[in-house]
């Protein structure tokens, strides 16, 4: 087969793939490769077709049936993939280890505050009744202590949460 015959076939089959790919939920691209792999196998074991017209006919329809087959089987994922939504192994250390920065400057605040920044932090979730009465104190007074504490330690963490990469 010569390369002008292969120039000659190029427009039948893209007609071809055109017309069989949609129906067998292939991209006509997709077809028209398999076809000219098929094609290239043939020429590779010296075994070109008499009828290069014909052949290329029967390619398509048979590679378009093979693609409906593969269609049939396939089938959708019941379960959803890995959520994206969930943090992955390495944010999970990230976050752990912002934890255990913060806990440690809480630990280092001074007077009440360790107990009180402690008490807001609390998985439980505590109230602001809750949390004066645990640590002895009127809940009038506990906003004004909460915002001296949160001052405390925004300027205990400043330093850390700075920037680390060279300026400029």
């Amino acid at each position: 087969m010569t390369p002008e015959m292969l120039t000659a076939l190029r427009p039948l089959l893209a007609a071809e793939a055109s017309a069989e790919a949609y129906a067998c939920g292939m991209e006509p691209n997709d077809l028209e490769q398999a076809v000219w792999l098929r094609l290239l196998e043939r020429l590779e074991a010296d075994r070109p077709p008499a009828d290069p017209q014909g052949w290329l006919r029967r390619a398509v329809r048979s590679e378009a049936r093979h693609g409906r087959r593969r269609a049939r089987l396939e089938l959708p994922y019941r379960i959803e993939p890995a959520d994206d939504l969930r943090p992955g192994p390495e944010q999970q250390a990230l976050m752990g280890a912002r934890r255990r920065a913060l806990h440690a400057a809480v630990r280092r605040l001074p007077g009440r505050c360790p107990r009180l920044v402690a008490a807001l932090l609390s998985p439980q979730d505590l109230t602001y009744r809750e949390i004066a009465g645990e640590l002895g104190i009127s809940q009038g007074s506990l906003g004004p202590e909460r915002s001296k504490c949160l001052g405390c330690l925004r300027r205990l963490l400043a330093p850390e949460v700075a920037a680390r990469e060279p300026r400029g």
